[in-house]
């Protein structure tokens, strides 16, 4: 049965903060009948080359799961003030399954100045493919883990309430003709 809400970690790096912001967001989302978690190292996909790489078996699941949700959760992790090169790779590959979903960001990074840098994922996701973006996206720093576990109560919160008006987003998005 195809997930109406998906939790996707993009992050390939085994000690990564993004998954453990994804895990915590889908322990909360999971509660919903039809959600569904995708950790990105699970499915390895080809680099885009605009040919070949859309025939990965890979991309053809990863492609029907996005198009069967209403609501994607992307957990990104932020590396030299830009989202992951995973996660562009991702929207590039299953590019128009992404029409008309809400999307909700979990972004972590090693410092506080990146927080900005996932407005272009958004303004592509917005513009190519008539995304609805819920701007309270979640964006950590370093200091809010310790010991491979989310330790910053307000980043919780953040979570928590991320997931809240992302579910209500999709549910009252409505796409006209």
């Amino acid at each position: 049965m195809p997930a109406d809400y998906l939790v996707i970690s993009t992050s390939l790096n085994p000690g990564s903060n993004s998954r453990i912001m994804a895990q915590r967001a889908y322990e909360l989302i999971k509660k919903q009948e039809k959600s569904e978690y995708l950790d990105l190292r699970e499915y390895p996909l080809p680099v885009c080359d605009g040919d070949a790489a859309y025939e990965d078996p890979n991309v053809a699941k990863l492609s029907n799961k996005i198009k069967a949700a209403k609501l994607v959760l992307l957990a990104v992790p932020i590396y030299n003030y830009s989202f992951s090169a995973a996660a562009k790779n991702l929207v590039e590959l299953t590019g128009q399954a992404w029409n008309d979903k809400t999307v909700g960001f979990l972004c972590a990074a090693g410092g506080k100045s990146s927080y900005m840098s996932i407005i272009s994922l958004a303004n592509s996701l917005m513009f190519d493919f008539r995304c609805v973006i819920n701007p309270r996206f979640v964006y950590a720093d370093g200091s809010a883990f310790k010991n491979d576990a989310l330790y910053d109560a307000e980043i919780e919160k953040r979570i928590e309430e991320l997931v809240k008006s992302s579910i209500a987003l999709a549910g009252s998005s409505t796409v006209l003709s």
